[in-house]
């Protein structure tokens, strides 16, 4: 959706029914936050208005860059609209509502994920909280014991296991992303949890889940699933090249799901799910002041995090009301995501000159320019090149990203390029809005067009 200008009216209507809310409780409010001029705060506004237009435009499908695109039109209105009340969920009686839709909706991703009744779970700010909060409990769990990732996984976790003072192992990968099973085998008496990516940031490539559970759990070694990016890809797994490793999520130890990337939602908004309720008890903690209202457990009672928006949780409701996790539901989004990307790479396949990395797994492309030299430094050049002159186009342009490969791996994959830079510079396309199934032929032509007055 391009414009949220037709929701506005229902946003006044909203707001109308909120106010005589208010007004039920008495209108004895001398606040002057409540009271300021509507002409200053009119002016104000519109010289915001006027510096957000500094930004790229993420709602529309040129912009194929980063992990962005505008929220769904519900989660805009309902979150809004919930932050007029501004309610925290940490505690029952600082949202009761949303405290509610909160559990609502981590129950409803447990079980897309195949968790039973018997799991925990909650909204975080975002993905990295959330990868915390399961590294912290995997070092509960395993004290002195190392967590281990592949080079693939996400910086978080090495920066993470420092800020936990647990010890990090990187696992190696083959020039496909592949782990080395046998350097897990090799150092399993040090491991106590391994990450599976199950959708990389940067290629999105989905780790061996099955075959990594399988070694894990002849050592004792627990899973945990960094899932915030591919997550919901869950809904459609049968369409994917991984569809077997999907349907191993529920054997996972814990899994992190971001809603605020593929769920539709604003930032921030992630979630961190455990399959076994009972590690809430190295949550444990007191309050003198909250959990007071109920005996029921306080969100916040298993959290790192204590204030949280409780207008995430009204928006990721509000958001699944109309979009449920079903293949139907939010599903058929994820479904064109991915279209998109097929068509994207096919073209650029069977475009001379260029080249794909390889098959994409979800819907993030990495690409490149070819250049004659078969050199990487004239590789880079030529991929950097295209990348500038897309950012500094407007109506007819692109906006990709660029993303960096060892030169070995690379000169792994394509061998016929000479090794005369430490690292290749290839163009990523991530095309994670709808619009972009019906746009991808569009954005390659551009490419094309743009390469050939280089």
């Amino acid at each position: 959706m391009n414009s949220y200008a037709p929701y506005l009216p229902l946003f006044g209507k909203l707001i109308k029914e909120l106010d005589q809310w208010r007004e039920s409780y008495g209108s004895e409010i001398h606040s002057r936050a409540v009271h300021l001029d509507p002409e200053e705060i009119a002016k104000t506004t519109e010289a915001l208005a006027e510096k957000l237009k500094g930004n790229y435009p993420f709602h529309h499908p040129q912009y194929a860059g980063q992990m962005l695109k505008p929220p769904h039109p519900a989660a805009w209105l309902a979150y809004a609209l919930t932050m007029t009340i501004n309610p925290n969920n940490h505690a029952l009686d600082g949202g009761p509502p949303t405290s509610e839709m909160e559990k609502e909706v981590v129950k409803s991703l447990a079980s897309m994920i195949g968790y039973s009744d018997n799991h925990l779970g909650h909204l975080t700010s975002g993905g990295t909280i959330a990868n915390l909060e399961a590294l912290f409990v995997a070092r509960e769990i395993h004290p002195g014991k190392a967590v281990a990732a592949t080079s693939n996984a996400h910086y978080t976790h090495s920066r993470m296991c420092r800020v936990l003072n647990c010890n990090f192992i990187e696992i190696p990968v083959d020039q496909f992303g592949a782990p080395d099973f046998d350097f897990i085998r090799k150092h399993a008496a040090n491991i106590g949890t391994i990450v599976v990516t199950m959708g990389t940031t940067g290629l999105g490539l989905v780790e061996p889940l099955a075959g990594i559970i399988e070694v894990a759990r002849d050592y004792g070694i627990r899973i945990h699933a960094d899932a915030a990016y591919g997550g919901f890809f869950k809904l459609i797994s049968d369409e994917l090249p991984s569809s077997g490793h999907w349907s191993y999520l529920g054997n996972c130890d814990s899994v992190v799901i971001d809603p605020h990337k593929h769920g539709l939602q604003p930032y921030g908004c992630g979630s961190v799910l455990y399959k076994d309720a009972s590690v809430g008890t190295y949550f444990k903690h007191d309050s003198p002041y909250t959990y007071f209202t109920s005996d029921e457990l306080h969100l916040g009672e298993i959290s790192i995090e204590c204030s949280r928006a409780g207008a995430a949780a009204a928006a990721l409701w509000t958001t699944l009301q109309l979009l449920p996790l079903t293949r139907k539901g939010l599903g058929s989004i994820l479904s064109a995501t991915r279209k998109a990307t097929l068509r994207l790479a096919e073209k650029i396949s069977n475009e001379p000159g260029w080249q794909i990395i390889a098959e994409p797994q979800l819907d993030i492309l990495g690409y490149f320019i070819e250049p004659k030299s078969k050199k990487i430094s004239d590789l880079n050049h030529l991929n950097k090149k295209i990348f500038q002159i897309g950012m500094e186009s407007r109506k007819d342009g692109f906006h990709l990203s660029l993303f960096r490969l060892a030169a070995n791996r690379f000169t792994s994959i394509f061998p016929e390029y000479e090794s005369d830079c430490s690292e290749a510079v290839i163009l990523r396309s991530v095309l994670m809005k709808e619009e972009h199934d019906s746009f991808a032929g569009e954005l390659a032509d551009r490419l094309f067009t743009t390469a050939q007055h280089l």
